[in-house]
């Protein structure tokens, strides 16, 4: 033994002691047999509450998260036909006339200019609102704990197994929220009428093309004395067209990081109220002891408004209009370049290593190189899951390569966000290989619906219902008007071929009080204009929060953003 270890006496073994040691060793054993059948019942019925329970909860917050989503983006649509309309008119006033927006607001061109702006500004919904939505939730959870005697902790807040007792109550609001019409865009009752828009639009208007205009000694052609009713109504059929588009798109496909969380990660582990409480509590505290209890709180509080300057007046703040400046939920991580970029410079950055991916897929489609385009396009959206398009271009590449099983589910995860007429009309492809005829043509019609004069989804419906009689109906090619413009007359014998394929007959364009001129058939091309961003190059095998600002190194790239500022209208080119 060495030496410095030579004061520890070595303690010599007792048989006996041993002996006894294992009888006790055997006592420990018994303690940890099999509970007894109706204590381990108990058990396991007690976890399946708490689950049910969390489930519950988690389901109530997701509804309310997806009527928060409608509610505040409905604001939004609002404030876009207020403010940029008018300017976009007046940039299609300038390339076709008075009338021109008034017969073509329905026209595919401006349908996907939109389309795209809408898709972008809906991928911030879950930056925007989620921390909102889940704070009124909890506000409203919290409530009703009150109401009921819970009691609620100043430091921690609502614990969920509180609540145990008043799951039924839980439950029956989850039904009632379920029961409730899904979720959707639409003007929100409170706001007035889009009189200061229109006012703007017919003041620019006169300064540029009225009588009195100091531009020119006399109105160019087509601005007659009927030409505010022709702006007027070409600003409300543009607001129309504004929220149809707006009503293609799905509430449940966005804000998929709090989604992930409620569905996935806050149902069984007991942490769900737990955790927002500890969260929320201080908060909401300060919220009440600032501004008071408000009227009808008891009668009805859900904790709806908070945060959001005007709430249900005419002067409701446009949320989507308030800069995203400040810092990212990775702050606290560190020092890094990451660290120090706002929620904005994060997204864009997002986006551009998205789109950046896109482009390499799609360059790989071009080569016919579908395996690595597929890549690519997973890339982009594992980047950006809140853009559809993204799942639309990785289908294309799987009906390439004959997988039709992978094609049908991007095309039904695109669709859960955007229901397009790409999305239908590619899964329908995918369905019909698959032998889901029936299925296939559901989602034709459903194309179909959306743009009666696609000629693709015609002749794809066709092959799989044949006329009767063909010789008594045109081929599609030639039953449908060329111009994607709702207001082109329908041929003569569309009626009996959308009778055959059971679907809603093509609407005749309403009749408008001044008549069409020939500027009114002219076609535009909207164009989003590119807009440069330096974007970091980062060293090889480092992430962004390991890297200093001053560090990084930049390069000027373009993209394309589609924005409701930055855009281009013009004639189009044949």
């Amino acid at each position: 033994m060495p030496a410095k270890y030579s004061h520890v006496k070595k303690r010599t073994t007792n048989p006996k002691k041993k002996a006894g040691a294992t009888i006790q060793s055997g006592k420990d054993s018994n303690r940890h047999k099999k509970l007894p059948n109706h204590l381990d019942k108990t058990i396991t019925n007690a976890m399946s509450a708490v689950s049910q329970l969390e489930r519950a909860i988690a389901k109530i917050f997701l509804i309310r998260f997806e009527q928060d989503i409608a509610r505040l983006f409905s604001t939004h649509i609002f404030c876009v036909a207020l403010i940029h309309l008018p300017t976009f008119m007046m940039r299609c006033i300038t390339v076709g006339g008075p009338s021109w927006v008034a017969y073509n607001a329905d026209c595919e061109e401006i349908k996907d200019f939109f389309r795209s702006v809408v898709s972008m500004d809906l991928r911030q919904a879950g930056e925007r609102v989620s921390t909102k939505s889940v704070l009124w939730s909890y506000t409203a959870l919290r409530e009703f704990a009150l109401s009921n005697n819970v009691p609620v902790c100043r430091k921690r807040g609502l614990h969920s197994l509180r609540l145990l007792p008043h799951y039924d109550s839980l439950k029956l609001h989850m039904d009632s929220l379920e029961a409730m019409p899904h979720a959707a865009f639409t003007k929100p009752p409170h706001l007035g009428a889009l009189t200061e828009g229109l006012e703007a639009l017919e003041e620019a208007c006169e300064l540029k093309y009225g009588e009195k205009s100091p531009l020119r000694s006399t109105p160019p052609p087509g601005w007659d004395h009927q030409w505010r009713i022709k702006v007027r109504t070409g600003y409300e059929r543009l607001s129309q067209t504004l929220w149809r588009v707006a009503r293609e798109f799905d509430v449940s496909g966005y804000g998929c990081v709090l989604r992930e969380k409620l569905t996935t990660k806050w149902c069984d582990c007991g942490c769900s109220t737990d955790h927002l409480g500890e969260v929320c509590e201080k908060t909401v505290r300060e919220d009440e002891e600032g501004s008071g209890v408000r009227s009808g709180k008891q009668r009805e509080w859900d904790g709806r408004g908070s945060g959001v300057l005007g709430w249900e007046t005419e002067e409701e703040e446009d949320i989507w209009d308030i800069d995203l400046d400040f810092g990212s939920s990775d702050s606290e991580e560190g020092d890094g370049f990451g660290s120090e970029m706002t929620i904005a410079q994060m997204m864009e950055i997002r986006f551009i290593k998205a789109e950046r991916e896109k482009e390499f897929g799609n360059a790989a489609f071009r080569r016919g190189e579908y395996q690595r385009a597929v890549k690519h396009y997973k890339a982009a959206h594992s980047i950006e899951p809140e853009l559809p398009h993204y799942q639309l271009n990785l289908a294309a590449a799987h009906l390439k390569l004959n997988d039709w099983l992978e094609a049908e589910e991007a095309c039904t995860k695109a669709l859960g966000q955007h229901r397009s007429i790409k999305g239908y009309y590619r899964r329908s492809k995918a369905r019909r290989m698959l032998g889901k005829l029936d299925d296939a043509v559901l989602d034709l019609r459903a194309a179909l619906k959306i743009q009666p004069s696609n000629n693709e989804a015609l002749d794809e419906l066709l092959s799989i219902l044949p006329p009767d009689d063909s010789s008594r109906l045109a081929p599609a090619s030639s039953s449908l008007a060329t111009s994607s413009s709702s207001t082109s007359p329908a041929p003569r014998n569309a009626g009996s071929l959308y009778d055959h394929l059971h679907l809603p007959k093509l609407k005749q364009p309403k009749q408008l009080p001044f008549a069409r001129s020939s500027n009114d058939d002219k076609k535009i091309k909207v164009s989003s204009i590119p807009v440069s961003y330096e974007v970091p190059l980062m060293p090889a095998g480092k992430t962004s929060t390991e890297v200093k600002a001053k560090d990084v190194k930049t390069r000027t790239e373009s993209f394309i953003f589609p924005s409701w500022e930055k855009y281009t209208v013009r004639l189009a080119t044949c």
